[in-house]
């Protein structure tokens, strides 16, 4: 239990009887359990970031100045791309500053606002790798129909699909987490807001906001991993029927990228994420955080990059060093 410091702390009178205390800051507890780690730490962090928004920004770049990158694969690549951006971008800056400071605050505003971005792009691609999947299992079992499956009008109403959709269910996330009461303690075991930690903070019933994490977790993990496990399974199926080796060489290399970044993403979320808000661990999160929010974007462009020749040849014709 925290000190009650008038610095966050503010009083506003309840419907009782009684004044009630409410948190109107929190503190990031971040990784201040190992001081002894946290220059290299911040050094590993920043060369993270560093990496993830130089490489998601090349990708930006490549696709929307090539007019030969302007197919349905690499539309959704730019989508990811800018999704990736988002993630890193919402809880990066204030992580680092965790670790050079001796205490990180948090105000309650920018507590929601760092959940909702966060939360808005963590679920947007979850839901785009569906998507991406769905894509590659038009262009390798229906390649004659392909150009009609995925048309340009298709691709922007999937993308405006899961951009809306996401942004609307975050929006109930971040809605139901600002009608609950905080009394204190302030302390989110965490180096950025997320939805559990804070439920475990909450003064006032949390019913409404588990039901929504049991909705979100059914729709966005398992339901998400099925359809995308399906896809598979069929483009599989398609290339074990095809005849000649350079055939299945070339139909495996379109997708293979996907699926590391796939197996990789999911990894995370299902380690730390489909179960209880009872039975949260902070450590778990904190490694799983560091995966999703840190790692994945960081090794999502150098994936699609060093393995496709055209986003390569792409970035050549800006960069040199990209034709070695």
């Amino acid at each position: 239990m925290t000190a009650r410091n008038p610095s966050f702390w503010s009083t506003t009178l309840s419907p009782g009887p009684c004044n009630k205390t409410m948190v109107t800051e929190f503190i990031l507890q971040g990784f201040s359990e190992h001081p002894q780690y946290h220059v290299l730490l911040f050094s590993c962090f920043l060369s993270l970031y560093s990496v993830a928004l130089t490489g998601n920004v090349l990708i930006i770049l490549a696709i929307t100045f090539n007019p030969g990158l302007h197919t349905p694969m690499y539309f959704f690549l730019f989508n990811l791309a800018t999704m990736d951006i988002i993630c890193t971008s919402s809880i990066m800056p204030k992580a680092l500053k965790g670790l050079v400071s001796e205490k990180n605050f948090i105000s309650f505003g920018g507590c929601m606002a760092q959940l909702y971005f966060l939360t808005w792009s963590a679920s947007s691609e979850l839901l785009l790798l569906t998507v991406m999947a769905y894509d590659r299992y038009a262009a390798i079992c229906h390649p004659l129909h392909y150009s009609t499956m995925m048309s340009k009008a298709f691709c922007s109403m999937l993308a405006a699909g899961v951009w809306l959709l996401c942004a609307f269910n975050t929006a109930i996330h971040t809605g139901l987490m600002m009608r609950l009461s905080f009394c204190g303690p302030n302390i989110i075991t965490h180096f950025f807001c997320e939805v559990p930690p804070l439920l475990l903070l909450s003064c006032s019933s949390t019913y409404a906001n588990s039901v929504m994490i049991v909705l979100a977790d059914a729709f966005y993990g398992i339901l998400n991993f099925l359809m995308t496990i399906v896809s598979y399974g069929f483009i599989i199926s398609s290339i074990l029927k095809m005849r000649t080796s350079e055939g299945k060489q070339k139909a495996f290399s379109t997708c293979s990228s996907h699926l590391i970044v796939v197996c990789m993403y999911y990894t995370a979320v299902f380690y730390a994420y489909i179960s209880p808000v009872s039975s949260y661990s902070a450590e778990k999160s904190k490694v799983a955080g560091v995966l999703y929010t840190m790692l994945s974007p960081t090794l999502n462009p150098l994936i699609y990059t060093l393995r496709n020749k055209e986003v390569k040849a792409a970035l050549a014709k800006f960069f040199p060093f990209f034709r070695c």
